[in-house]
């Protein structure tokens, strides 16, 4: 059979076997007018006054919004906020955006963001987790790091997030404090945020908040310097919006992840000899570091010694920001490069992506369907991979006719789960 899986801006089309598994979350069709869906949150929302009657027109707002490897429709969502903010004089806003660790997006990019009327109309600076003095040392975490924060953000009279909520590969969900910790945190927090105690605890992983100590550190860091009021929305495969939620942090956005597992969240019965994903398409398959999430949605159904092929373009590379690259080059295997990163002594920025992809090589091997070039998939200890068909026979000729197959088209949009 012929399926379509998210790839890049568009999709691919691949020919499986009749008897490959299909594994997709619940289809929600995008609100009838998105537009009237967040204002209506936003003058209705969950544990707040109305956002309109919480801000003084004298006040500085500030808006924290995710960067350009998110869907966010904050094309959308920033319009709307300005708009319902009115009597605030333009000059008195500041958009701050998100990137953790991530690269400055160019001006194109944030009109391609945000629209054009607000990048010509408000006041737009990337987060620099490197940069001291444009962040504020807000304490210490019980996790053992000085919290930074964005100063613009802090020193804000009135402080927004925005964002999207989907499940998440250790954070549990996306959204809600996330957007503040790691978004505009500084590099020593971040690194705290992302050990390899708290990346590889077992509690940190898809879809659980309860005692998820990622999630403990982002509340906590985010209690330091609460948002005032964030705006959140669910999105389906197509990335439309399908649901809003907005008001108090907490509430709003427990709320949009109860929303977000009811859809998302797949029960199989049994793990699959081979797992075909994508990474959800763009903007999140970018880069092979963001590529990562796919690997770790079919990790939780592929077999032990199985294989993963996972189909993400990576237009932009390895990418070329921070170590991700670099620390492949630090050991020979995934194992070893386990054992590096889990040296108490051992701290190195995005060794956190690089500690869930040996863990999923580690299990079962991963290849890699994108825009590199056979090297650059090499240097990452993946196996390049042509033609996923072509994969698959040759997997099939390995293992016999009974190999099973599933297919996650949507990627980490769908967390599927075995009971075990």
């Amino acid at each position: 059979m012929n399926q379509t899986i998210l790839y890049g801006k568009d999709h691919l089309t691949v020919s499986l076997p009749e008897d490959a598994v299909l594994i997709e979350p619940e289809h929600v069709p995008a609100m009838s007018s998105p537009e009237k869906g967040v204002v209506d949150s936003l003058q209705n929302p969950i544990g707040t006054p109305p956002l309109k009657e919480m801000v003084q027109a004298g006040d500085t707002v500030a808006i924290v919004i995710s960067d350009i490897t998110r869907p966010t429709p904050n094309d959308v969502l920033v319009p709307l906020l300005i708009e319902e903010l009115d009597h605030v004089p333009r000059e008195n806003f500041v958009i701050i955006n998100g990137t953790g660790t991530h690269r400055d997006q160019t001006k194109a990019e944030f009109i391609s963001m945000l629209g054009q009327w607000v990048v010509d109309n408000i006041r737009i600076i990337n987060n620099h987790c490197h940069e001291k003095e444009e962040l504020v040392n807000l304490g210490k975490s019980k996790f053992g790091c000085d919290v930074y924060l964005n100063k613009e953000y802090v020193e804000a009279d009135f402080r927004i997030v925005t964002g999207f909520i989907e499940p998440h590969f250790f954070a549990g969900f996306s959204g809600g404090p996330k957007g503040i910790m790691p978004g505009i945190a500084g590099i020593e927090t971040i690194m705290t945020f992302h050990n390899a105690r708290m990346i590889g605890d077992p509690r940190s992983t898809w879809g659980n908040m309860e005692d998820n100590p990622l999630q403990e550190m982002t509340r906590e860091v985010n209690n330091m310097c609460l948002p005032h009021f964030m705006l959140n929305v669910t999105l389906n495969g197509a990335k439309e919006i399908t649901n809003v939620f907005s008001g108090d942090l907490t509430q709003a956005h427990e709320k949009g992840c109860e929303y977000a597992k009811e859809h998302a969240m797949v029960k199989c019965e049994e793990r699959f000899d081979v797992v075909i994903t994508s990474n959800s398409g763009y903007p999140l398959d970018q880069n092979l570091y963001q590529a990562v999430k796919g690997m770790s949605a079919a990790h939780k159904i592929v077999k032990e010694n199985g294989a993963i092929i996972v189909a993400a373009e990576c237009a932009d590379g390895l990418p070329d920001h921070g170590n991700f690259a670099r620390l492949f080059s630090m050991a020979d295997t995934p194992q070893e490069l386990l054992d590096m990163i889990e040296d108490p002594d051992f701290h190195m920025f995005d060794q956190w992506q690089v500690q869930k992809q040996a863990v999923i090589q580690n299990w079962a091997d991963v290849y890699v369907y994108s825009k590199l070039d056979a090297p650059q998939i090499e240097q990452a200890m993946l196996k390049p991979c042509p033609d996923i068909s072509e994969t698959l026979t040759d997997l099939k000729q390995a293992a016999g006719e009974n190999l099973s197959v599933a297919v996650l088209p949507l990627g980490p949009l769908t967390i599927p789960y075995v009971d075990e």
